[in-house]
């Protein structure tokens, strides 16, 4: 690719993330999750005014699961051909979970083969959140997370220990 239409494809994606920012910022917090006293159930920004292709997530563990009021930082790397590529998406608060593995990689269809266009930031973010209660076991990254899905009291120890143990700051303490 020439110079020009690289700049023309940066400029192509830079315009669909700014829209879908606003529209992110713009969107009510689902009321199935959050009450009008609470944070938004998830959330996503530009890590910096000078690099839209880095942005910074939240996500919150859906009321009544496992993963319940558990706040999850995520890294999203935007390829310079978005929305054509999908974004790597990385979770960097511990996540004890059957497909996530111990680096914060995840695996998840819409993120690799089923990746289309017509997904935003806000689809994936919600895809993910989805998937902390609904994990694909067939297909683990986390094999003994696969194991101990079942057991929801043991797997909801293991997770809170590990959430706990390794938390970005001291403040994100869960008691069980």
């Amino acid at each position: 690719m020439t110079s020009t239409s690289n700049q023309t494809i940066l400029s192509a994606t830079t315009a669909r993330l700014k829209r879908e920012l606003m529209e992110l910022v713009m969107s009510p917090p689902s009321s199935s999750n959050c009450d009008s006293s609470s944070q938004p159930e998830l959330s996503a920004f530009p890590a910096s005014e000078s690099d839209i292709l880095f942005w910074k997530a939240v996500i919150v563990g859906p009321k009544g699961t496992v993963f319940e009021g558990l706040e999850f930082n995520l890294d999203i790397k935007f390829p310079v051909d978005y929305p054509h590529k999908a974004p790597t998406v990385k979770f960097t608060t511990p996540c004890y979970h059957p497909n996530v593995d111990t680096k914060g990689n995840i695996c998840l269809d819409i993120l690799k083969e089923k990746w289309t266009p017509s997904y935003d930031i806000r689809a994936v973010l919600l895809s993910l959140q989805s998937l902390l209660n609904d994990p694909n076991n067939d297909s683990p990254l986390n094999e003994e997370a696969a194991g101990l899905w079942s057991n929801k009291s043991e797997f909801k120890k293991k997770l809170l220990a590990h959430y706990n143990s390794k938390a970005d700051t001291s403040d994100k303490l869960i008691k069980m």
